[in-house]
């Protein structure tokens, strides 16, 4: 294909038009310079997100979501850095205000950093390296270790398990690759943080991560974005292969801004024994996302911890998907979701039973909170069960904040503000505690800027803010 076609078939690395056609997809490939079976890849995809129908369910009946108004690749004209003294001025200010230099310096083993649709700094520290452990960018993989992405790469979220699926898999940039080899165990998180800062463009990073048997991966990534005028469409790919006796343990914490379109297709797959946990907190952004796993192997088990803030003209649709397929699996979702200053909170779960699931038992709960009276949590449980010897335990509760509390804790000397915070900490408790320390020093920080702009508290004084932060 290589041959057949010019340069100025091409679009320009940084002049890319809106809008998705095979001269976008192409384009992207012959920018990464691809072998050919991942053009194919590509193309094949295009194909099948042209036949797609849109959603009508989560927030697209309720908002104008037109892919074509999105440019689908924004160009950094960098190569990869090694140092950040290397990273443009520009782009490294962005990064310290997340604090990734101080990450790093702390306790990282490698981290990846990626603005818009590139990797614009790498660095995998020799420890990882003496393991056997492979984390680059998924780009690099493709080109490094070809064999391993051929041999996993579509085959949790396939090309056209929906419309959504296959728009990354014809115009993916960026995002996290890691194996772990068998007996292995990172011995620091993995880190990538994502940020979108062009107007008007689309994010589509795919990760995949592949946990050998009895191997373990620990990986936290953070994503935000550059609050504008003009929306952003983010649609990652995820998938974790945890084989026999494997661990993955997956964070993500989402800031997104709030005008921004946020689809995500997360799934890993347990082999025998193996075990995943998604740890899933969702803030801006209107968002449909939920993370699933199939318990493929006997005696293989997951978890999916979901929190998710839905402010001011803000749907959070956000759940989780179970599948028992081995014997003696188990599974537990918590879903947590705060609603507040007329946000839209939604808990839309699927837990599957298949027939050969013979004595598994799943639980969830799933919690509301509504902070005023013009916000809303709703929830949408799909329970399947096909097999004789399932069991499952599903509970769900919403409710206003507690006077009560509010009330007693004002009347122990605590101010309305504080006491609203301590309310509202209290809630999250339960799923901010799975955070390594940096994050969740760096939620409890969000949890209150959340309050803050929500009205819900008022805003601290420049003072307080400056020690908060």
């Amino acid at each position: 294909m290589e041959d057949t076609l010019k340069l100025s078939d091409y679009y320009q690395a940084d002049s890319f038009p809106k809008g998705l056609s095979k001269k976008v997809v192409e384009s992207i490939s012959h920018i990464k310079n691809e072998p050919g079976w991942m053009t194919e890849f590509r193309l094949k995809a295009f194909e099948i997100y042209l036949q797609k129908e849109m959603p009508t369910w989560g927030f697209f009946p309720e908002f104008s979501v037109d892919i074509e108004n999105y440019v689908h690749y924004v160009g950094s004209n960098q190569k990869k850095k090694k140092s950040w003294d290397e990273v443009d001025p520009e782009v490294l200010r962005s990064f310290e205000k997340l604090g990734i230099p101080e990450h790093e310096r702390k306790y990282l083993a490698g981290i990846e950093a990626m603005n818009d649709s590139e990797t614009v700094y790498a660095n995998v520290k020799k420890e990882l390296n003496d393991l056997g452990i492979i984390f680059c960018d998924i780009d690099t993989a493709i080109r490094e270790y070809p064999d391993l992405v051929r041999k996993y790469l579509g085959t949790v979220v396939t090309i056209g398990d929906n419309k959504f699926s296959a728009l990354n898999s014809c115009v993916f940039s960026g995002g996290s690759f890691a194996y772990c080899p068998k007996g292995v165990k990172t011995p620091m998180p993995l880190q990538a943080y994502f940020k979108v800062t062009a107007e008007s463009s689309g994010q589509y990073e795919r990760t995949l991560l592949i946990a050998d048997e009895g191997a373990e991966i620990e990986y936290s990534e953070g994503c935000s974005s550059v609050q504008d005028k003009g929306t952003n469409f983010h649609t990652a790919v995820v998938e974790l292969i945890a084989l026999r006796g494997a661990k993955i343990n997956y964070t993500t914490i989402q800031n997104w801004k709030k005008n921004m379109y946020n689809w995500t297709v997360k799934r890993g797959v347990c082999y025998e024994e193996a075990h995943i946990t998604w740890t899933d907190c969702n803030i801006g952004a209107n968002t449909i996302k939920y993370p699933g796993i199939v318990l493929k192997g006997d005696h293989s088990t997951g978890s999916v911890l979901s929190l998710a803030f839905a402010g001011n003209s803000q749907i959070q649709d956000t759940g989780a998907r179970i599948i028992h397929v081995g014997k003696n699996t188990r599974s537990n979702v918590l879903a947590k979701g705060i609603s507040l200053d007329g946000g839209v909170n939604s808990y839309r779960g699927l837990v599957k039973f298949e027939p050969s699931s013979k004595d598994s038992f799943s639980h969830v709960k799933c919690d509301g909170l509504i902070m005023d009276d013009h916000s809303s949590s709703h929830a949408y449980p799909y329970n399947d069960i096909s097999g004789e010897h399932g069991a499952l335990n599903y509970e769900a509760t919403v409710s206003k904040i507690d006077e009560d509390q509010l009330f007693y804790l004002q009347t122990r000397g605590v101010s309305e503000d504080d006491a609203k915070l301590l309310i509202v900490n209290g809630f999250c408790e339960s799923i901010v505690k799975e955070l390594n320390v940096e994050y969740s020093v760096e939620m409890s920080r969000l949890i209150r800027m959340i309050l803050e702009d929500g009205k819900v508290i008022s805003e601290s004084p420049i003072q307080e803010r400056k020690a908060f932060a």
